[in-house]
């Protein structure tokens, strides 16, 4: 591999060879499948949303739909964006250097990888952490969060994330071209380029850190949740109501957390340690093409995982719009509910009361008309 230096820019070219050998038993059909169904299942969520947001005058629900919508924005334009190189790479038989004449497109490759990659995880965070307070300080909630914050939090998300991955461009870091020479991302071995090792780094931390941050709000949740649920126990039919809405909030919780686990763990894990062990994907190149020793099979194995882990990691914008939303089509609505009712002001509660006092009324109505009719 050659780095070339195009004023402030830093990307790697790759040497254009075929290795349709290295790329095993895959075709273009699994890239092909993988966009069809990312876009597919976003695409439904965000017209769901849409029809949603339309509909809805509380904040709460506005900003719940929000975050949900910018997540499947988000995941889709990620889609949209790299899975079209990938499967025009496969097409020329594993050749980069076919449909990448200019060298740019490695660095347009990293910057959405790197892009879509964070936001998708600081939303997933940002998710989290509206849901605790919504649940586990629901009157602060009410009067303190607002849809112009939400707003905002996204922008900044974005914002932050595109800057971040525009850090090669400027000369920290540098994106380069990953085995078996479909995709392009971090550079995590030995390079010449500034703040490599700081950006690569730091994309891992970044991601490491949401992740914990999600995990730790969901449990908020679903400790709260629990709470609230022992102390509304009883035979009422709230009381039941409060039971299945909340195991299914902890069901949809828990998949959350088991979907961002498997999909983004095993790429930041392995990022950092090939940081450290100051290995890239590159030398696979090498190592497939000269198999044999021990020390070669275990690079083999690596190779493998970490391309297995940016599968992984593409699988999460397949999986988002269903495990946030189309699985559960009513999912704001149980959620909504039982914010409310937490916040003692659940949809229930008031059509209960409005009932209660339309016959309170009626009898008093009744009542008046029975004491005026002996005077008729």
């Amino acid at each position: 591999m050659t780095t070339r230096d195009a004023g402030c820019t830093n990307v790697s070219i790759p040497i254009c060879e075929n290795k349709r050998n290295a790329s095993g038993s895959v075709s273009v059909g699994f890239p092909i499948t993988m966009m069809v169904t990312g876009v597919v299942g976003n695409s439904l969520a965000l017209i769901l949303v849409y029809i949603s947001y339309r509909k809805k005058e509380n904040r709460r629900k506005k900003s719940f739909l929000l975050f949900i919508g910018s997540l499947a924005l988000t995941d889709l334009f990620g889609q949209l964006l790299t899975s079209p190189i990938v499967i025009s790479v496969y097409l020329a038989d594993l050749n980069w250097c076919t449909i990448d004449t200019s060298g740019n497109l490695c660095a347009y490759f990293g910057v959405c990888m790197t892009t879509f990659g964070l936001c998708a995880l600081f939303l997933a965070s940002a998710m989290a952490m509206e849901r605790a307070m919504a649940i586990t300080n629901p009157h602060w909630y009410s009067n303190h969060m607002k849809t112009s914050i939400t707003k905002q939090t996204l922008a900044a998300i974005w914002c932050f994330g595109f800057l971040f991955a525009l850090l090669p461009i400027a000369g920290i870091g540098e994106y380069t071209n990953q085995w078996p020479g479909t995709w392009c991302f971090i550079r995590t071995g030995k390079s010449e380029a500034h703040g490599n090792v700081f950006f690569a780094i730091t994309f891992a931390v970044l991601g490491i850190f949401s992740l914990l941050v999600t995990l730790s709000c969901n449990v908020m949740t679903i400790r709260g949740l629990i709470i609230r649920c022992k102390t509304k126990t009883g035979g009422s039919q709230s009381s039941k109501q409060w039971e299945r809405l909340t195991t299914e909030t902890v069901i949809q919780l828990l998949g959350i957390m088991c979907v961002l686990i498997i999909c983004w763990s095993p790429l930041l894990v392995l990022l950092l340690r090939m940081i450290y062990n100051q290995v890239s994907s590159q030398e696979c190149n090498s190592t497939y093409a000269k198999p044999g020793t021990s020390q070669n099979k275990v690079l083999n194995l690596d190779c493998d995982f970490f391309l297995t882990a940016i599968r992984l990691a593409s699988l999460n914008q397949i999986l988002d719009p269903w495990v946030y939303l189309l699985f559960r089509e009513i999912l704001l609505r149980k959620f909504c509910i039982m914010a409310n009712a937490v916040s003692n002001c659940s949809v229930e509660d008031q059509m209960e009361t409005q009932t209660a006092l339309d016959a309170l009324n009626k009898q008093n109505q009744d009542g008046n008309n029975i004491c005026k009719s002996p005077s008729n």
